[in-house]
């Protein structure tokens, strides 16, 4: 197959930032996608209706002219949310999700959540109103290992939140292991994953053999082989539980080649295409459709886009980096990498 036409996709996990960042990468995911599910770990973060409101306002303000996007708001979730502001969020038809953050789990996470129990009462309007809880699933804690944050907070916390609000809606974001993808496939009809390009494309010898790679470094972090094959079969296999979800998130050159490196990999500028390179490499360009266009607004209860794009296989090469203002430069997932798929929008 040497061309493929699929419905417009979308972006269910993305962090477009602020201000000048905001600026520079969002043309790339709306050239690529409809919609995206838009993360709310600003500083300060996006806990109110109103908070999300300004913020899409800047992110329409931010389009290129011409630019058709549509930007779906979040609100982060906190131990003091009520249930008085999901109910407002639920009201408000640009909001479409509430993102839980474990505090200290990943970058902005700092004003996540402490003890899930505090939030029983705003999750209980959630699942209520039908209102999806979007999952950072990670326990964190100086007596949890770094690749083992997924499996415990599959037990620790999912299981039991599962029990006690057996109507909520739930998006596991970024699933990074074996475990966490045969949980989703087994598990029932309201529980739904994301999986991003670079899980499905590397492990964690990518990152670390030979030398440290900051521009791998993700929170989760890369796992096993093993897993990273088990989220292919997951993300190729067709289940409409799995859907696309780049987890993109845009950090300068300087704050990832540091001491102290920034957790996070941008591959917006080029998601459809690694998406691709993942499908046609494992035979299953087919159902790069269904994982890219469809399983994500069924799940999230909205029309599928009516437009379409097209991939035809032809080499081209990532940057080394892309300009992100003020003189700071952003280096790509894969930079330097040959991509055999194109993108054509119509």
């Amino acid at each position: 197959m040497d061309q493929i036409t699929i419905r417009r996709p979308d972006d269910w996990h993305l962090h477009l930032r602020d201000g000048d960042v905001l600026r520079h990468v969002l043309p790339f995911t709306a050239r690529r996608f409809a919609r995206a599910i838009v993360m709310p770990n600003l500083v300060p973060p996006v806990t109110t209706v109103d908070q999300a409101l300004a913020y899409r306002r800047r992110i329409l303000e931010a389009l290129p002219p011409g630019t058709a996007f549509e930007p779906l708001m979040t609100l982060y979730l906190t131990d003091r949310t009520t249930a008085e502001t999901i109910a407002a969020a639920a009201a408000e038809e640009s909001v479409h999700a509430v993102k839980l953050y474990p505090a200290g789990a990943t970058t902005n996470s700092d004003a996540g959540v402490t003890d899930i129990a505090h939030c029983d009462q705003a999750l209980a309007a959630m699942e209520e109103l039908d209102l999806p809880l979007l999952v950072h699933g990670e326990t964190v804690g100086d007596d949890v290992d770094m690749f083992d944050r997924e499996h415990r907070f599959i037990d620790e916390r999912l299981l039991p939140l599962m029990d006690r609000h057996p109507g909520l809606r739930i998006v596991f974001e970024h699933i990074t292991t074996a475990r966490a993808a045969e949980f989703i496939a087994s598990g029932p009809q309201r529980l739904a994953a994301t999986i991003t390009p670079q899980h499905l494309l590397f492990n964690r010898n990518h990152m670390l053999a030979g030398g440290i790679r900051p521009h791998y470094y993700c929170l989760p972090i890369l796992k096993r082989e093993r897993d990273r094959e088990a989220l292919l079969e997951a993300a190729t296999s067709g289940h409409p539980r799995f859907f696309l979800g780049t987890d993109s998130a845009p950090h300068s050159r300087a704050d990832k080649e540091n001491a102290c490196g920034c957790a996070g990999c941008f591959s917006a500028c080029a998601a459809i295409e690694l998406y691709a390179e993942v499908f046609a490499a494992a035979g299953r360009l087919d159902r790069l459709e269904g994982f890219a266009s469809l399983h994500g607004p069924a799940f999230y209860h909205l029309p599928v886009n009516q437009d379409s794009i097209t991939l035809t296989r032809s080499g081209w090469c990532l940057p080394d980096a892309l300009p992100l203002g003020d003189g700071q430069s952003i280096v790509p997932l894969g930079a330097g990498r040959t991509l055999h798929w194109q993108l054509h929008t119509h």
